[in-house]
């Protein structure tokens, strides 16, 4: 992984404590895995935005990356992967790969993730930034997610940054025997939107549980696009 470069010894103290800053928000937000919270310490947010964006990267707000999408805020970003918490030997599929960001997260906790993004301008540039931040396990991949098929291959994660109408089954018979898949669905009860979290039980039996309050995430699309 690419170290963090120092060169500008005049911006370095800014930005320490802007990305201080980001971090307590986070804390105070809930995040409380290590793993994770290591995880954003070290893929600015900054890198996987347009660079319009860039001096407010930082912030905990949705921002357009292009083609008519959003990246969600960080806050929800990091406690979808949280709700997932994918181990370390884990292979993970992630549903919507946007700007890159929370790919380059996920493949700092799991051995593999393949991301799929149906839009292939965000595939192609997603990919781009991934590269040069230097994650050699993770694959994006121009593909509909609905249609998606391995080869008969389960993941033990899989992550959807969208709103899903339960129960989701193309992508929960992705799931291995004790995998989980995160996503939102709609709770006006909420504030509109919640995280959800169904795990393959034993016998293949799916299980739901609620894991917070999310936002900014719009219903899963089937087919693909080359731009929007």
């Amino acid at each position: 992984m690419p170290a963090q470069g120092d060169e500008d010894g005049a911006m370095a103290g800014p930005e320490a404590e802007e990305r201080a800053q980001f971090m307590m928000r986070l804390r105070a937000r809930g995040i409380r895995d290590l793993r994770l919270l290591r995880a954003l310490e070290r893929a600015s947010r900054a890198l996987f935005m347009p660079q319009r964006y860039a001096d407010i990267a930082a912030r905990n707000i949705a921002l357009p990356i292009g083609c008519g999408q959003t990246a969600p805020p960080p806050s929800v970003v990091a406690a979808m992967i949280e709700a997932l918490a994918p181990a370390p030997g884990a292979r993970v599929l992630e549903v919507g790969t946007g700007s890159g960001y929370a790919a380059a997260l996920l493949a700092q906790l799991a051995a593999e993730v393949v991301s799929l993004e149906r839009i292939q301008t965000l595939a192609l540039e997603a990919a781009a930034r991934l590269g040069a931040f230097g994650l050699a396990n993770v694959r994006v991949a121009w593909a509909d997610a609905l249609a998606f098929a391995p080869g008969g291959e389960r993941f033990d994660g899989v992550l959807v940054h969208a709103l899903l109408e339960r129960p989701a089954t193309p992508l929960t018979d992705l799931l291995a025997e004790g995998g989980a898949l995160v996503a939102a669905v709609a709770d006006p009860g909420a504030g509109g939107q919640r995280i959800l979290r169904l795990r393959r039980a034993p016998g293949g039996e799916i299980v739901a549980e609620a894991c917070g309050a999310a936002r900014a995430l719009t219903p899963l699309v089937a087919g693909l696009s080359r731009a929007l």
